[in-house]
């Protein structure tokens, strides 16, 4: 085996390493293998995802970067996630993984460019490196094992050669898109993973009930929800797929609340938009908003029913054909008419929703739904014609998630509706027929939720 020269990362505060311990240090260790036949999850469906890209590009060398670390405070990194497409075509997911890079060849052979393990025997890298070094951050793969993880030819990444002609997947506009466009479909395999991520994340919605009475009691109660599903994202997954949102009251009210900083009160709502990713990283993405007293007050209930009413219709709108905004379209029509009859709009449903008004969007905004699976805001670098102005396929997996925000300094609201913020969010899969509702595992009506609520926490006393 041919020794490299390694580039040792190492901190300003290291020990020295005395010619005597370099010495004692490069024998006397045993390297098991991994176990014969070892495969990553879903091995069998990497290949064809390859051979599909390679086609949309032929005769061309593509390189698909798994990414790098990203400094987080001086000398310690943020948690390595692997680029999502890096992940679709091999099957490699771990924190093992940063600086590597996928090439398909333009004969379309595959090649993965990686940085094995150190071996022992010289340089004291498997020691000495901080950042790569296996007794720092942990055991890689030798080039022979991953080879057999993926089925793919390994070279070392010290033998990665560019070429001016290459296509870079981290800043090749087409080849992103066309990365995307091939993700939004999932097969069989992705599904499952999905529905796994899901089941995690129901756990985790009920681990967060069960925590309401200590989490009512902090003074920043929203970071203890937070917590405590992060407790089981991790312990299930690989984490979270994104930023867990646990605002209560009119913190709801904001979109992307992931300060978590405030306290509960057991008068108002919380809105838990949280999804668990799994160790293949797809990840679920679930929102409940529930009452903190365990019931409804009749205008939270009122705000309630009407995001689930839109919620119903805008999945009663997903089949196979239909556009993909058909569902926003018919989420969007209910809220309208819901707020007019509120008197909250002061023109009809009607004019609200033409395109050049859109006035019901002050209290509702965003979009009522996305593609989901790797990415939680999955394949968004499709075109238009392909996913936002395209129509809905068997195996797409999308969340929908109407929402009303009514701001608590909104003088158009009543001010019993000031500061309310409801939104209801579920995962689907697109069947034959329709769409199968993969995070039935939850309730949504109001008596479900409180019902499932008072179960409970009535085991957790």
């Amino acid at each position: 085996m041919t020794v490299r020269p390694t580039q040792l990362h190492t901190g300003s505060h290291d020990l020295p390493v005395p010619d005597a311990l370099a010495d004692f240090m490069t024998d006397g260790w045993a390297a098991p293998p991994l176990p014969a036949g070892t495969r990553v999850p879903g091995f069998a469906h990497f290949a064809g995802r390859r051979a599909r890209l390679a086609a949309s590009f032929p005769g061309e060398r593509l390189l698909v970067p798994a990414g790098e670390l990203r400094v987080r405070s001086h000398d310690c990194d943020h948690r390595f996630r692997p680029h999502s497409a890096y992940a679709w075509l091999t099957g490699l997911t771990g924190e093992d993984q940063p600086g590597h890079v996928l090439v398909l060849e333009p004969d379309g052979e595959a090649v993965l460019y990686l940085r094995p393990r150190a071996p022992r025997d010289a340089g004291g890298a498997f020691y000495r490196d901080r950042k790569y070094g296996e007794f720092w951050v942990g055991r890689r793969p030798d080039l022979a094992e991953a080879e057999q993880l993926t089925g793919v030819r390994c070279a070392h990444l010290d033998d990665l050669v560019h070429h001016r002609s290459d296509r870079n997947a981290a800043h090749d506009a087409e080849l992103a898109t066309v990365l995307s466009e091939l993700r939004l479909v999932k097969d069989a395999w992705e599904v499952a993973e999905l529905q796994q991520a899901v089941e995690h994340t129901v756990t985790g919605f009920e681990d967060v009930v069960r925590s309401l009475p200590a989490a009512l009691r902090h003074p920043r109660g929203e970071r203890w929800i937070e917590g405590v599903f992060q407790l089981r994202a991790r312990a299930e997954g690989n984490g979270t797929g994104y930023e867990t949102i646990a605002a209560a009251g009119a913190h709801a009210c904001v979109l992307h609340w992931i300060r978590n900083d405030g306290p509960l009160d057991p008068d108002q709502l919380l809105l838990l938009d949280a999804g668990v990713e799994t160790d293949s990283l797809y990840t679920a993405d679930i929102t409940r908003t529930l009452p903190l007293s365990g019931r409804f007050s009749p205008v939270q209930r009122r705000v309630y029913e009407l995001v689930l009413a839109a919620q119903d219709a805008g999945i009663a709108a997903l089949k196979p054909g239909a556009s993909f905004r058909d569902f926003h379209r018919a989420c969007s029509g209910v809220l309208a008419e819901g707020l007019a009859d509120w008197g909250v709009l002061r023109v009809p449903a009607a004019q609200a929703l033409a395109a050049d008004s859109g006035l019901h969007r002050r209290y509702t905004l965003c979009s009522s739904g996305h593609m989901l699976g790797l990415d939680v805001h999955d394949c968004g670098r499709a075109r238009a014609e392909q996913y936002l102005d395209g129509v809905l396929a068997e195996g797409q997996v999308l969340t929908v998630e109407p929402g009303l925000y009514l701001q608590p300094d909104d003088e158009t609201l009543p001010r019993e509706l000031r500061g309310i913020g409801v939104r209801i969010e579920d995962d689907l899969v697109i069947t034959a027929d329709g769409a199968r509702l993969m995070s039935g595992g939850l309730p949504r009506t109001v008596d479900g939720v409180e019902e499932w609520m008072d179960g409970l926490l009535a085991r957790n006393v």
